[in-house]
């Protein structure tokens, strides 16, 4: 069956070659600057371009950081946040553990646990040391936009505040009803000079904000506090800890990251690998050398130049060649990725840079790996992927 399915493949090729058909479009495509690759689902090449040239992945690098994720943690893995009450001091002690998904909605869920084992708390005292103080991700800039926010060992709503203008109220509230907004962070929105949208927290703000959703939930359920929220350390001994599970699973955090091609989540979840690996506290180079470390023994992939895990680093480089690996070893989680009629997929995006990677459901129901990485501003990017499908449904459809 292997064989017969080459044999269909090599005279498909073979046709295509006289006739000129399909694959026109990957001729014309900018020999330099453009890396294409097709291959059907047991990696055999089909179609390829330039794919031992190193390119700028952008965001089709989270692809990666994706799997890397789900192997190292496991399919079942759930984010952790541990929370210790001390009976003497009436204190109430938080470590966080670089959930990404730590939203309002699940820290009222923490806040309703925590409830449960008192009704009095006087400060809220968080640990952020499972991350490093001193982690700067390569790519970022000063912007309002999300890909710029801090990220922490203990973070909340993406580090993000998102408002509007009411004009009922004649004032700024939250554009989430589920997240109060805080007078704290007034000044800053002014400064936006925007009536409705988002500002990314600094990161002394990152630190504080978790605390101030915390202690709103608490109130919420008639729990009385009455100090603050200050910054400390979890010292606390296995046994009287407790652990409060994030309800979304491993695999449920990267559908979310390559839905929206979060950079947040990317880098938490880069940052956390790194300290799983090599051991807390997170840093960026223990996050990029676990994440190379994945590549060499579960990808067979050797000197790739990456240096964050969302793409937003122009000096993170990768061939069609190592994309097409990694896809391969992605395959059982394909339907993680966005869809697009029968194209499972992944873009990325930076000035000058256009790269799509993911699968095509041929119609012998078998996944065809792409990639297609533009190192030059619109130079056929729609034409080589238009191509790429069509040479994908001619094809399988000989083969059915």
């Amino acid at each position: 069956m292997f064989n017969k399915r080459i044999l269909i493949i090599f005279i498909f090729f073979f046709t295509v070659c006289l006739t000129g058909l399909a694959i026109s479009p990957c001729i014309h495509a900018e020999s330099l600057n453009t890396g294409i690759v097709l291959a059907d689902n047991h990696g055999n090449i089909l179609y390829g371009k330039n794919i031992d040239k190193p390119f700028i992945p952008a965001s089709i690098l989270k692809i990666l950081t994706s799997l890397a994720a789900i192997r190292i943690f496991g399919e079942n893995y759930h984010f952790p946040t541990e929370y210790f009450w001390d009976k003497t001091s009436k204190n109430l002690y938080i470590k966080g553990f670089g959930d990404p998904l730590l939203i309002s909605e699940i820290i009222e869920q923490l806040c309703y646990k925590i409830n449960l084992k008192t009704r009095q708390i006087h400060n809220i005292i968080l640990d952020q040391t499972y991350f490093s103080n001193r982690i700067s991700v390569p790519g970022k800039g000063n912007s309002l936009n999300p890909y710029d926010a801090p990220v922490g060992a203990l973070c909340a709503n993406f580090n993000t505040i998102i408002f509007k203008w009411s004009q009922t109220e004649d004032k700024f509230v939250s554009a989430e009803p589920q997240t109060p907004l805080f007078a704290v962070f007034l000044e800053d929105i002014k400064k936006s000079n925007l009536k409705q949208g988002r500002i990314i927290l600094t990161k002394q703000q990152s630190r504080l904000f978790p605390g101030l959703l915390i202690r709103h939930f608490l109130k919420k359920n008639n729990t009385m506090v009455t100090g603050s929220v200050l910054q400390g350390v979890f010292d606390i001994k296995e046994g009287k800890r407790c652990s409060f599970l994030s309800p979304f699973e491993i695999k449920e955090v990267v559908q979310k990251l390559l839905k929206y091609s979060n950079n947040f989540i990317a880098n938490q979840l880069l940052l956390t690998i790194g300290a799983r690996t090599y051991g807390a506290p997170a840093t960026l180079e223990k996050g990029v050398r676990a994440l190379k470390l994945f590549s060499r023994q579960y990808i067979k992939l050797d000197h790739l130049n990456i240096f964050e895990g969302s793409g937003l680093s122009r000096e993170n480089l990768i061939s069609p060649d190592q994309m097409l690996k990694i896809l391969l070893a992605f395959m059982p989680y394909h339907s993680l990725l966005k869809r697009q009629d029968n194209d499972y997929y992944k873009t990325g995006t930076l000035s000058g840079v256009r790269t799509r990677a993911g699968y095509i459901s041929g119609k012998d129901n078998s996944l065809y790996p792409y990639v297609i990485m533009v190192n030059r501003k619109n130079k056929g990017y729609e034409s080589i992927r238009k191509d790429l499908l069509d040479m994908v449904s001619q094809m399988s459809g000989k083969m059915n």
